[in-house]
């Protein structure tokens, strides 16, 4: 039963050294972390982030976007390619049902565009004696530390409209 917590445990730092990635990565590219694991009785929700609205080319002012993201950090070999299998239809109905709820304790957002992102990282555990080479797509971005090497290989945005459609096409 030690063995199962401590796994499990391990589970919870590498995830959350995923969503440190995806911040990171957010932020650098433009976006404003507003909650880290928001959560209420229906789920919980990884990452809300917003991006300020500006002019447009048409000088029309845009609103901000919010973004409900969903992050996946997976090792090698996993089960669920790559996270993605995980976001079912029951998934992703608690986190609207979750973000709804953010959306009603602020309500000064309530009007905003809002989108559901998956963010996909490749988790690996490096040691001083690998000296395996392995060529991959190039990350949107990378973190090294604790004995792991996170890579976010794949950021989707509106996915739950994508997972949707790829699952009607096949």
């Amino acid at each position: 039963m030690t063995e199962f917590k401590s796994n499990k445990a391990a589970q919870s730092s590498i995830g959350l050294l995923g969503e440190d990635l995806v911040a990171q990565w957010l932020q650098s590219t433009g976006w404003v972390i507003l909650h880290r694991r928001f959560s209420c009785r229906w789920g919980e929700i990884d990452i809300i982030a917003q991006y300020e609205g500006g002019a447009t080319p048409n000088n029309n002012t845009q609103k901000s976007t919010l973004a409900f993201v969903e992050v996946k950090t997976r090792s090698s070999g996993n089960w669920d390619a790559g996270g993605r299998s995980a976001i079912t239809p029951q998934k992703q109905a608690k986190i609207c049902s979750t973000a709804t709820m953010f959306l009603t304790q602020y309500p000064e957002k309530a009007d905003y565009p809002c989108r559901f992102d998956v963010a996909i990282v490749h988790c690996q555990r490096i040691s001083n004696k690998q000296s395996l080479v392995t060529v991959s797509p190039e990350p949107l971005a990378s973190l090294s530390t604790d004995g792991y090497k996170l890579k976010l290989q794949e950021y989707i945005l509106a996915a739950f409209d994508s997972l949707i459609d790829s699952g009607n096409s096949s």
